[in-house]
Order: C-alpha cells, then structure tokens, then sequence
C-alpha cells in the first residue's frame, strides 16, 4: 500500500505564463492498495474507471488491475488551481512507489499535462521558474501571505487557452520579461515591495478577463482592500491575492464581503514542500 500526498499549485503568477508556480496547502490524497480487481472509491466529482487522471497516470508505468484507488482532495476541481496536475503527480508517484520503476515524475508528467509548471510546484512545493526542461526552485518567503478567491462557477481551460492570442506586441513581452524578473526576485530577497511590483502581466490575464469580468477586476482592485497585488491563478477563474506577512486575515475578511455571493474567499499558506508518500 502506499500513500500519496500532492499539493495544490497556482501557475503562472501574473507574469511567468506558462513558467512560474506555487504550491498551495490544500491536497490530494490518493491511496492505493492491492485488490481482487481494479476499484477506484472517491466521493469526488471525477470519473471512477480508468479514465480518471491518476489511474491513466498510474497506467503510464504499470497496469491498474489488482489495485484499488482511494482518492480524497481539497483543491478545488475546476479552478485553475492545478488540480489534474495532482492527480497526474499522485498517479505517477503510487505507480514508481508500488513498482519499483524508474520513472521521471517531472518529465512524465509534463508530457501529461502539456506544461510543466503545476507539475514542478506539485512535484517540489515552493515557488517553481520551469525554462528549457529543467526546474529552478526558490522558498516562499515568510513576508508572504495569501488568500485564494475561488468563484461558484468555473470556466474550462481550454476555452481560456483559446482566448490568447498568437502573437504579442515586442512592448508587451519586454513588460512581462521585467516585471517576471523583479518577482522572483522580489521572492528570492523577501522584498515585498519587489514582489508587489512584479505581479503584473500583459501576455494572458487582459485577454481572459472577459471570461471572468468579476475576477479580472478583482485582480485589477486587490491592492485598494490591502493586498500586495493578486493574479489569475492558471487559466482562472481563482484569483491568488498576494498579501504582506500579518494582513492575511484581514484582506479575506474584506475579500470575503467583495466576492459574496459569487465566490469563496479563505487564506491558504504557500507549501514549501512538495508531494510526499507513505508506503506500508
């Protein structure tokens, strides 16, 4: 039996797009254990046959017959909050744990889902910069806090891929070269005010923000109820609303009035580590 704990992960940070993450404390756990046939049991909204994303995972490396699948989460499942990249990690990670196979959880599962940046955060916890295959990893620092906005209705990833363009202004690339530099920066020195001028972008969220009007302008609003700043988290519509150490609970109290009725406001910490498992 082994026992896999993965975290949840913001991607792309304002500026990073497709590059940045963070790893959230909310997780999903996937327990798997031998059994007369493959059985997957999980009170989630997800499939319960081999489709699901942790079994087709865990299929990359091994059969799932004689296992059964035990799955909880916290993350939520349909807010750009990297939920299918944990279930991914979590498959992968039972499979090489149960196996004994040579896998590469970070490559393997890049090639799942597309990118790497969930992936990495899931993978290492932290704050992940994924460039030419390879992953560089950076502390959250203590003068850090979040709060996560999640809205009631979701918006599916692969409308709000079609929603970028094909190409960007040179201006728009340079803005998002400098301000991506001066938040991991920012991040690396525990400079808040670094970190507050780097959450910034030009290449995705302006091209999204018809997709969720109410969180693009919450994005646009977050330093006016006491945050550093706040970006998309993913492709949306979940909102990540970057606070400065002691604010937190604060901010979500007053996040909490601005998103009744539509959404959930709550503060979550950054996860230094990354996914864990048990075995017995």
């Amino acid at each position: 039996m082994v026992d896999v704990r993965v975290p949840a992960s913001s991607a792309n940070l304002g500026p990073g797009f497709d590059c940045f993450a963070a790893a959230l404390d909310l997780h999903l756990r996937l327990r798997v254990e031998a059994a007369e046939a493959f059985e997957l049991v999980t009170d989630l909204d997800v499939p319960r046959d081999r489709s699901n994303l942790a079994v087709a995972a865990f299929e990359r490396v091994a059969p799932a017959d004689g296992w059964r699948f035990v799955m909880t989460s916290e993350i939520p499942m349909s807010g750009g909050l990297g939920s299918s990249a944990a279930a991914t990690v979590a498959g992968l990670i039972a499979a090489r744990e149960l196996t004994g196979a040579q896998v590469d959880v970070l490559a393997l599962g890049s090639e799942i889902e597309g990118h790497p940046d969930n992936v990495a955060a899931a993978l290492m916890g932290g704050v992940v910069v994924c460039a030419d295959g390879a992953v560089a990893r950076i502390g959250t620092p203590g003068e850090v806090e979040a709060v996560l906005v999640v809205p009631a209705e979701p918006v599916a990833t692969a409308l709000a891929r079609r929603a970028l363009p094909e190409s960007v202004p040179l201006a728009d690339a340079v803005f998002n070269t400098a301000h991506g530099a001066l938040l991991v920066l920012g991040l690396a020195r525990g400079d808040v005010k670094l970190v507050a001028r780097g959450l910034r972008d030009r290449l995705h969220q302006p091209h999204r923000a018809h997709l969720y009007p109410r969180s693009a302008a919450l994005v646009e609003d977050a330093t006016s109820l006491g945050a550093l700043g706040a970006t998309l988290s993913g492709a949306g519509p979940s909102v990540l609303v970057w606070c400065e150490r002691g604010t937190g609970e604060e901010v979500a109290a007053a996040l909490t009035e601005r998103v009744a009725g539509w959404a959930q406001a709550f503060p979550v910490a950054f996860w230094l580590d990354g996914a864990s498992s048990r075995s017995e």
